[in-house]
C-alpha cells in the first residue's frame, strides 16, 4: 500500500490543485501561483457540486439542503484552502477543505461550535474544555490551529487512493504553514473515521476520557471528532506526508483575487514567540 501511495505521490503535482482563500497571505514556499478569480470561483462551485452529488447519493443530506442547482454550499468555502484532485479532463474527482485559525482563537470562533454535542447539557462543557485544551496547546507550541472537513470522493474515484492522498495532503499543508494542530469531523459511514485514525487521528479528550461518537441529524449518520498534529502522523505514513509536502511547492495554487498581499510569516523560518493566553 505504501509503495502504491509513493508512486501516486510522485505525479501528484499533475493532479492536485490548491485553492487559496482570497484573504490569505501566501507563503513563498509555493512556486506555481495563479491569480484568477474566475477560475477559482468555477472550481469552488465544482467542489460544491461534487459534495452535493456524493452526500445526496449517500443519504447524508436531502435535496432541500442543496441550492437550486445542486450545490452543497457552506460558510467555510470562502475562508478555507481547498485541496482538489482532478482527472484528465480537469474535472474535480475528490476534495477536502482546510480552514486555518490563529492560535488565539476561542471555541466560539470555530466551526465545532455547531456540533450536536454542544447542544447537550451533559456534554457541552466537556466538549468546550477539550477544544480549549487543544487551542491552549497550539499557543504553547506556537502552532496554527485548523479544522478540516468537506471530504468527498466522486463515485468514479471510490476505488482509488485519491481520498487517502487528500487526507495525507492535509497533514502536509499544515507542515507548509509551519505546523498545525487541528480537528476534523469524520463520519463512521464508509469507514472515514477509521481511515483517519490509521493516519494518526485520535479522539478529543477531556479529563482523560475520549469525547464519544455522536449522531448528527443534519447528515443522518454517526460522527467522530478527531484531533490531529501535523508533526506527529502515524509513523508509517510520515515519509509519504513529507514527500507530498515537497511536491506541494510545485502544485498549482489558484487565488481568488487579482493581486497578492504581504506574507504574514515565512514558513521556512522558526515562529516568533507569541504570548500564551490563559484559557
Amino acid at each position: 500500500m505504501l509503495q502504491l501511495l509513493e508512486r501516486n505521490v510522485r505525479s501528484i503535482d499533475r493532479r492536485l490543485v490548491l485553492l487559496a482563500p482570497s484573504q490569505s497571505a501566501l507563503p513563498e514556499f509555493f512556486r506555481n501561483v495563479e491569480f484568477d478569480r474566475g477560475r477559482h470561483g468555477e472550481l469552488v462551485r465544482e467542489v460544491q457540486h461534487v459534495r452535493g452529488t456524493v452526500y445526496l447519493h449517500d443519504g447524508a443530506i436531502e435535496r432541500r439542503q442543496l441550492s437550486s442547482d445542486g450545490l452543497h454550499e457552506t460558510p467555510e468555502d470562502e475562508k478555507s484552502w481547498h485541496l482538489l484532485m482532478l482527472n484528465k479532463q480537469q474535472r474535480v474527482t475528490a476534495c477536502v477543505w482546510y480552514l486555518e485559525h490563529q492560535n488565539t482563537a476561542h471555541v466560539e470562533d470555530l466551526r465545532v461550535r455547531g456540533c450536536p454535542l454542544a447542544r447537550l447539557d451533559g456534554w457541552r462543557d466537556k466538549l468546550w474544555k477539550a477544544v480549549a485544551s487543544e487551542l491552549a496547546r497550539a499557543r504553547r507550541d506556537r502552532l496554527k490551529y485548523a479544522e478540516v472537513g468537506g471530504w468527498a470522493v466522486a463515485k468514479t474515484s471510490r476505488c482509488t487512493s485519491e481520498g487517502l492522498l487528500l487526507a495525507l495532503a492535509a497533514y502536509s499543508l499544515g507542515r507548509v504553514f509551519g505546523g498545525a494542530l487541528g480537528m476534523t469531523t469524520a463520519t463512521v459511514r464508509h469507514g472515514s473515521s477509521r481511515i483517519l485514525r490509521r493516519l494518526g487521528g485520535t479522539p478529543l479528550e477531556t479529563d482523560g476520557a475520549a469525547v464519544p461518537p455522536y449522531y448528527d441529524p443534519r447528515y443522518k449518520c454517526e460522527m467522530e471528532l478527531l484531533r490531529f498534529d501535523s508533526r506527529q502522523p502515524e509513523a508509517k505514513y510520515a515519509g509519504v506526508i513529507e514527500l507530498i509536502r515537497q511536491k506541494l511547492a510545485d502544485v498549482p495554487v489558484i487565488v481568488g483575487r487579482t493581486e497578492d498581499v504581504a506574507l504574514d510569516f515565512d514558513p521556512m523560518t522558526p515562529f516568533t514567540p507569541q504570548p500564551v493566553l490563559a484559557v
